[in-house]
């Protein structure tokens, strides 16, 4: 088996055997005979055990796990430091051992924000010109919740420099006491406690998390917590947007995963005719039609996870296939539940709610859609 899968693949680094080895589910023990070097077989484990250490921590059967807990856990385990580099004071595990984590929460519907957070931590880490920088990154790393914001903002500058306007898409904004505020040419922090600066909850659909606005009234901002202007904020942007679309897909395909296997489960004990629903053929070929979807669709991502040299724009449509599979698994979930999927008790809804927000994060499907097939037809 193993001579197949790797016959005619050409060097794989570590980080894409290790998304081969996920996506494969090829065992550890002959993998590590095949490449014949301890370091190779030491970076598996890793990310083995941190997927062991997330199943752990987010056990499967509890969903929706209480927010301040699970974020001192996640301070307390050091995965907000996975993808930082040893330079800076991190694990430097690659983006693979984040999407692992990642997937996991997903799966559970974790309302800590994780996603946010890592992004923030990376800009951070992305803007040396800023004071401190090594005591941001610390401070931020042992579980300070400084987040950027996951939606598209308009801020208008007054002649003295002060803004005005609305930040939307921050996810539990009330943990933090400085934000991260990105626009198309420039990234400062803002404290959420200065003068022109409030705070407001939006009520949305997704009850798995939490929503808020920053409004900006005049706010001037402070030189010193200024961290990229003009072609210094594209090259951050650059940098963190392929993370962020990571983070995002794994998220949604560990959620579709859930949902999908609770839908296969379901099937198999709800019985019609004195027959389980899962031995009519019609719902057989409705429930092979998601595993489809969701096989392309991991495939991609752990693929996507496994590359250094990928651009936004592939990010950018990988995460574009995962939330849409995930609207469509959830979505033809609650048809496959029947009456009880409709209903508030169940938790079908709570899967739907999540993955018809994370479509709308860090650039729409139709966005993405039409990026990647402009940069396409420009080949």
């Amino acid at each position: 088996f193993l001579s197949n899968f790797f016959a005619g693949k050409k060097p794989l680094s570590a980080s894409a055997l290790l998304c081969d080895l996920c996506a494969n589910q090829i065992p550890l023990f002959a993998v590590s005979l095949l490449c014949g070097g301890e370091a190779w077989c030491c970076a598996m484990i890793e990310i083995t055990e941190l997927r062991d250490s997330a199943q752990k921590a987010f056990p499967r059967d509890a969903l929706c796990p209480s927010r301040d807990s699970s974020w001192t856990q996640i301070a307390d385990l050091g995965w907000l430091m996975i993808d930082l580099p040893e330079a800076q004071g991190g694990l430097g595990l690659g983006s693979a051992a984040t999407a692992v984590i990642l997937f996991e929460q997903g799966r559970v519907l974790a309302s800590a924000p994780m996603i946010p957070a890592l992004i923030g931590l990376q800009i951070i880490a992305a803007c040396p010109a800023l004071p401190d920088q090594q005591g941001w990154l610390e401070r931020i790393c042992g579980g300070d919740y400084v987040p950027l914001q996951l939606l598209p903002i308009q801020l208008a500058a007054g002649k003295d420099g002060a803004l005005t306007g609305t930040i939307s898409g921050l996810f539990e904004a009330d943990m933090a006491r400085h934000i991260i505020v990105g626009t198309a040419d420039r990234y400062l922090l803002i404290p959420t406690n200065a003068p022109g600066v409030a705070v407001a909850e939006r009520p949305v659909w997704d009850e798995s998390r939490r929503l808020f606005d920053v409004t900006l009234s005049n706010y001037l901002p402070d030189p010193a917590l200024a961290l990229a202007n003009g072609e210094a904020a594209k090259a951050v942007h650059d940098r963190v947007s392929p993370l962020a679309q990571l983070a995002l897909a794994a998220d949604a395909l560990g959620g579709a995963n859930a949902i999908f296997e609770m839908t296969v489960d379901y099937l198999k004990m709800r019985k019609q005719f004195d027959r389980p629903l899962a031995m009519f053929q019609a719902l057989k070929h409705r429930a092979a039609d998601l595993k489809v979807k969701l096989a392309s669709a991991e495939a991609l991502l752990w693929a996507r996870a496994g590359q250094d040299d990928v651009t936004p724009t592939q990010m950018g449509a990988m995460k574009a296939l995962a939330v849409q599979t995930y609207v469509d698994v959830a979505e033809e979930a609650i048809q496959l539940h029947g009456g009880i999927g409709l209903t508030q008790e169940h938790p079908c809804h709570r899967f739907l709610k999540r993955a018809m927000l994370n479509r709308m994060l860090c650039g729409g499907v139709d966005h993405w859609d039409e990026v990647a097939g402009r940069d396409v037809l420009t080949r």
